[in-house]
C-alpha cells in the first residue's frame, strides 16, 4: 500500500469489478466510510485525466456502501438513480477521496450525497437513490 494516506486500508468488501477498478481504499470516520483511490494510468483518458466513468463507479461504491452499512445491520439495496456533477478534474497520480452524507435509509428507499476531493479541493459531487431489497 505504498503512497496511500495514513488510516486508509483496502476496501472491506470487494467484487471482481472493484478488483479490476482498484485498488480502492476506505477509512472509517465519524460520519461513515471515506473512500479513496490513487489515480493510475488505467483510470485515465488520453490526457492523463481520470475518466468520468471512474468517478461514476466510485460514487456508486461510496454512496451505496455508506447507505447499506449505515445502521447496526447491513441493508441490501440496489442503485435506482445516480447523478454526478463534475466541477474539476483529477490527474494521474492524484489521491481522490469521497466523503458521503447519508440523508435517509428507509424501508423502501435510501438517499445519499457525496463530494469528491483532491488535495482538499472539491472536484465533483454525486447523489444517489437506492431501492431497498426487502427479503
Amino acid at each position: 500500500m505504498s503512497n496511500v494516506p495514513e488510516g486508509f486500508e483496502p476496501i472491506f468488501r470487494s467484487s471482481p469489478y472493484l478488483d479490476l477498478l482498484g485498488p480502492i481504499y476506505n477509512k472509517k470516520s465519524e460520519s461513515g466510510l471515506i473512500i479513496g483511490l490513487r489515480a493510475e494510468k488505467k483510470h485515465c483518458n488520453a490526457r492523463d485525466l481520470v475518466h468520468g466513468g471512474v468517478f461514476s463507479s466510485l460514487a456508486d461504491i461510496a454512496l451505496g456502501y455508506n447507505a447499506a452499512f449505515n445502521g447496526k445491520e447491513a441493508v441490501p439495496m440496489v442503485t435506482a438513480s445516480l447523478n454526478v456533477d463534475y466541477a474539476g478534474s483529477a490527474k494521474l497520480g492524484d489521491w481522490i477521496e469521497i466523503e458521503v452524507d447519508v440523508q435517509k435509509v428507509g424501508r423502501n428507499m435510501a438517499f445519499a450525497n457525496s463530494y469528491f476531493f483532491v488535495d482538499s479541493k472539491r472536484i465533483a459531487r454525486a447523489s444517489a437513490v437506492f431501492n431497498v431489497i426487502n427479503v
